[in-house]
């Protein structure tokens, strides 16, 4: 038995000379043709050539539906309620049938439950002639996405030191959708070419900065924007690419020579030079302080993750997708259908989940744990007073108060800048009894933690 058969066929992206010769032969000589849509510039001189007797076009089901998953679903419809009474049904999209046609994977997966058969016939695409109109040679590397894909974003998620192409930028609130998400990861400034009609009679190119590019209505179903990309070494890869240069064999061999141990001090080194930065920002702009710092603390943690790669241990995709995995995991209110109340509620939530993961790794944690033991002593301090606060171990304001001196120094409305003067005043007073107070806090913590793990921790 020979069952019933669709051949989808490419179209190309512009006039009729643009398509294969088994595509031209296969629409003009059919029987039965569907079009996805007749807003295409060869289709004209497609049936001009000859008219098949059943000829159908679908630009009615694009009035009739409101979204375009509703659409893509009612074409695909048409098509096999066609193939169920004809032997072969001929169905043309614009461009290649496997390149930005949602319709294609829908109808052959519908098709073969079916027991119709699929078969495609291939065309050019809307790529090769909108990456040749801005001069782009594909092999060089490029990127297309669809803009509904990338408008749905926060951040692209590509690279910016390729080239990108967006399709199917239709209508200006996508064109102003796309402009946002891309403004989180280029400059306001940054050039970008809106293509209309590439490869076609009508093609045209117009170059706008990115802050503009939905300030005209220009945009329709022919449209695609370029961006190119950001000057060299400005994406992550780019830095990855680096740091395994310095750790290769031709690299650098101080760079060679590292551990994951011996990077342990220039990681703290790097974290306390960003947070005197930030706090340097408190006086005065100090924006490119930060950004260098936050620099040197991410090459840090490529460096740690090369070493780690090397060693056959862990990859970088590994700690990307533990670490996104793991946000996710813990902010059931924003990836799943948990309500909060507040922050306080999230907190709370937020404990709960990394009692619940560590339990599944088969471990009983304690109320103080998750206290990094290499933190800066103060900031220890503070993060096993709020956790010791929270298990009730600890009552901060009788701990404050405990000192009447010190209360009665700091007074009644104490704040930032007073509480500095007294830490800088005990860090001037250990000193002259020759005791390093960083030392001194830290050991008080070790002391402390050991205490509330035998039940004895002191309101101290």
């Amino acid at each position: 038995m020979v069952s019933n058969r669709i051949l989808i066929v490419g179209l190309g992206p512009g006039p009729a000379e643009q398509m294969t010769l088994a595509a031209w032969q296969t629409v003009t000589q059919a029987q039965v043709l569907v079009l996805r849509t007749q807003r295409h510039p060869g289709v004209a001189q497609l049936l001009a050539q000859r008219t098949p007797p059943i000829l159908q076009a679908c630009d009615d089901l694009y009035e009739q539906h409101a979204s375009f998953a509703d659409v893509y679903t009612a074409i695909v419809e048409r098509v096999l309620a066609l193939a169920a009474v004809h032997a072969e049904v001929v169905y043309a999209v614009p461009g290649h049938p496997n390149v930005g046609e949602m319709t294609t994977l829908q109808l052959q997966q519908r098709a073969a439950a079916a027991g119709v058969t699929v078969e495609i016939i291939g065309g050019m695409s809307f790529v090769e002639p909108s990456f040749a109109a801005v001069g782009v040679d594909l092999m060089d590397g490029a990127q297309v996405l669809d803009a509904m894909i990338l408008a749905r974003q926060h951040h692209p998620m590509i690279d910016v030191n390729l080239p990108l192409l967006l399709a199917q930028v239709y209508a200006r609130w996508l064109a102003s959708d796309v402009k946002l998400t891309l403004l989180n990861a280029y400059p306001a400034e940054h050039p970008v070419t809106i293509v209309q009609a590439a490869g076609s009679a009508g093609q045209s190119l117009h170059t706008v900065a990115l802050a503009e590019l939905d300030h005209s209505n220009v945009f329709d179903h022919l449209t695609s924007v370029y961006v190119p990309p950001l000057p060299p070494h400005s994406s992550f890869t780019a830095l990855q690419e680096l740091v395994a240069h310095l750790r290769a064999p031709e690299g650098c061999p101080w760079d060679r020579e590292q551990t994951l141990a011996s990077l342990r001090s220039d990681l703290l080194d790097e974290c306390a030079e960003l947070l005197e930065a930030i706090d340097a920002d408190e006086i005065e702009d100090n924006r490119a302080a930060i950004c260098e710092e936050i620099g040197d603390v991410l090459l840090s943690a490529v460096m740690l993750t090369q070493i780690a790669t090397e060693e056959g241990r862990f990859q970088m995709g590994d700690v990307v997708r533990g670490v996104v995995t793991k946000l996710i995991r813990r902010h059931p209110h924003v990836f799943g259908d948990v309500k909060v109340s507040g922050v306080e509620h999230v907190l709370a939530n937020w404990d709960v989940i990394k009692a619940q993961e560590k339990a599944a790794q088969g471990m009983t944690p304690g109320p103080l744990d998750g206290v990094p033991p290499g933190l800066p002593a103060l900031e220890k301090a503070r993060k096993l007073q709020s956790k010791a606060a929270k298990a009730g171990l600890l009552d901060r304001r009788a701990v404050a108060t405990a000192e009447p001196a010190l209360a009665a120094l700091l007074g009644d409305a104490p704040d930032a800048a007073r509480i500095g003067a007294i830490l800088w005043r005990l860090v001037a007073l250990a000193s002259l009894h020759q005791i390093n107070a960083e030392d001194a806090l830290r050991a008080f913590t070790v002391q402390y933690r050991h205490d509330a793990a035998t039940s004895i921790a002191p309101q101290q």
